[in-house]
């Protein structure tokens, strides 16, 4: 699909991205850009980096499309980093887990002839880093492609074969409207696992070794990096509190029921609950209409 791919940043994802991409021959030239020389050095060993650098115009300057994996209050600094410094009809994108404030940000700093377009593959983990990087990390799952009402229908035609190409099932919708689903589904589950785990750190401490696989699963998520989820809980704040608020009167809701011995109510909130779960759609298996 391209002469030279780059990726800024190969953490879990961008590491990940890479294997992919080389395991499907998506491009000629894999380079690699990275801030740490550990993280330079670790990528010079794998099969599918081509080159790596610490210099961004370096990194970028022959790219037709670059990706940007960093944590999301860098994403933009990055790129109005590398503006200047493509190619005329490079396209970049990037992996970050909010998108309004990204999008809208990345796409003012972009020159002429060259176009951003936002994505978001919902294939992290709770765990992170280069080591854990997978090339199998993608398939089946969902990526959000979020363009603007104004964004270059040929640039974002290009994204979505690219992550399509990579087995994924790709959702196009707004950068708000992606913020409000993701704040709901993704950091709204997370707020909660890590509020219950702080909770519950308040209590005896011997109680964790009684612990079974209800904790253990609910909890899961809790174990991702602090420093990632703090900056998008900020990104993402308006969404997030919203969310929370609207949990927090289902909460509430439920409290009462048991507070009153109300069981027609408590059981329609766990049935309620038991349905949706079980009808949480397999990875890979979007519903009819969900694709666009």
């Amino acid at each position: 699909m391209f002469e030279q791919i780059t990726i800024l940043a190969p953490g879990l994802l961008g590491a990940s991205l890479a294997a992919a991409v080389k395991d499907r021959q998506l491009c000629d030239k894999l380079v690699i850009w990275a801030r740490r020389t550990e993280t330079r050095v670790a990528c010079a060993e794998k099969s599918w980096c081509d080159h790596v650098t610490a210099s961004l115009p370096e990194a970028v300057g022959e790219a037709d499309l670059v990706v940007v994996c960093s944590p999301v209050e860098t994403i933009h600094p990055l790129v109005e980093s590398i503006a200047s410094h493509l190619q005329d009809g490079a396209l970049v994108t990037d992996v970050g887990s909010t998108k309004s404030l990204i999008v809208r940000n990345c796409h003012t700093v972009m020159p002429k002839g060259r176009q951003f377009v936002g994505s978001h593959p919902m294939a992290g983990s709770e765990k992170s880093g280069l080591a854990h990087a997978r090339a199998d990390l993608f398939g089946g799952k969902t990526c959000f492609v979020t363009p603007l009402v104004d964004s270059n229908e040929q640039a974002v035609e290009t994204i979505l074969k690219f992550w399509r190409a990579l087995d994924m099932e790709v959702a196009t919708v707004s950068p708000e409207r992606h913020d409000e689903i993701v704040a709901h589904i993704s950091h709204l589950p997370h707020v909660l696992a890590s509020v219950l785990c702080s909770f519950l750190s308040t209590k005896d401490p011997g109680w964790r070794n009684f612990a079974g696989n209800g904790l253990r699963d609910t909890t899961r998520v809790a174990a991702g990096n602090p420093d990632i989820w703090k900056s998008i809980f900020e990104q993402n704040r308006e969404e997030i509190a919203r969310a929370i608020s609207q949990f927090e009167n289902e909460l509430q809701s439920l409290k009462s029921a048991i507070t009153n011995g109300q069981t027609f109510d408590i059981l329609n909130h766990l049935e309620r609950g038991k349905a949706y779960r079980e009808y949480l759609r397999p990875a890979g298996k979007m519903n009819a209409g969900e694709q666009t």
